[in-house]
């Protein structure tokens, strides 16, 4: 199973310290990777590094607004300088927000392309610079179910994982031939602190559960065996794919 080994690279995970961004930094650390926990909540930030450290992990803490292009840069330029290559970066960051669109306010739908967007843009052109003058480098960006599918209330969160996917193909274009590879995965509804409200409603539940062929919400620690994939030798030759996790939800009406 040596393809899958990340012993001696480094992951950079961006919104890790909660929610599937944590699940998948704890999982890259387990498959051997060394982590950088990024969030904008030092506090919260040192929060989650410590209890991954205590799991005798070995991590890096680096906080930095993901929407801010020239802080994102800063703060890379200084860490790559300092403490050493990103070999690996998911961009994870991400936010939710839920109105019916002819209520939707402007400011936060500019506020969710931000987040959910640019900070792909921010985050993925820094650490790509980089991974281009070493010729490799892996970068996983977090879409969604809803990169192919829409709810009611959610039309702007869906344009912008459409986005994420669109964007995944365009690093891959340009980069590849440089020497990366740059895909994403697209979970469907999981168990997360952003889903929480979802999760509460037992009504949205049952009809997730009739909707979706697995007949259950997924699990957040599902979606590691992806990432970790995504991050090692096993898929040299993957590159601007989608990869969904989402229980087959997309495969069927």
């Amino acid at each position: 199973m040596s393809l899958f080994d990340l012993t001696g690279r480094m992951a950079l995970v961006t919104g890790s310290s909660m929610g599937i961004g944590q699940a998948l930094a704890k999982g890259l650390a387990e498959a051997g990777a060394t982590i950088v926990m990024n969030a904008r909540n030092p506090e919260r930030l040192a929060e989650s590094a410590a209890a991954l450290r205590a799991e005798g992990h070995t991590v890096h803490e680096l906080a930095f607004d993901v929407t801010d292009h020239d802080g994102v840069r800063a703060a890379i330029d200084r860490f790559e300088a300092e403490v050493g290559a990103i070999d690996i970066l998911i961009n994870n960051a991400g936010m939710q927000f839920r109105t019916p669109l002819q209520d939707y306010p402007h400011d936060m739908f500019e506020k969710l392309l931000a987040t959910n967007v640019t900070s792909v843009f921010n985050v993925g052109q820094a650490v790509a610079r980089h991974m281009i003058g070493r010729g490799k480098g892996r970068i996983i960006n977090i879409a969604s179910v809803q990169t192919k599918l829409a709810r009611p209330g959610i039309a702007p969160y869906t344009a912008t994982k459409g986005a994420v996917a669109n964007l995944t193909q365009g690093m891959a274009t340009d980069w590849a031939p440089l020497g990366l590879n740059c895909n994403a995965i697209a979970p469907g509804y999981f168990d997360t602190p952003l889903n929480a409200a979802l999760v509460a409603d037992a009504d949205f539940s049952a009809w997730l559960e009739k909707r979706t062929p697995a007949g259950r919400w997924g699990k957040i620690e599902e979606l590691v065996g992806a990432a970790v994939f995504l991050s090692s030798d096993a898929s040299t030759f993957v590159n601007g794919h989608t990869l969904f996790v989402d229980g087959g939800i997309t495969a069927c009406l």
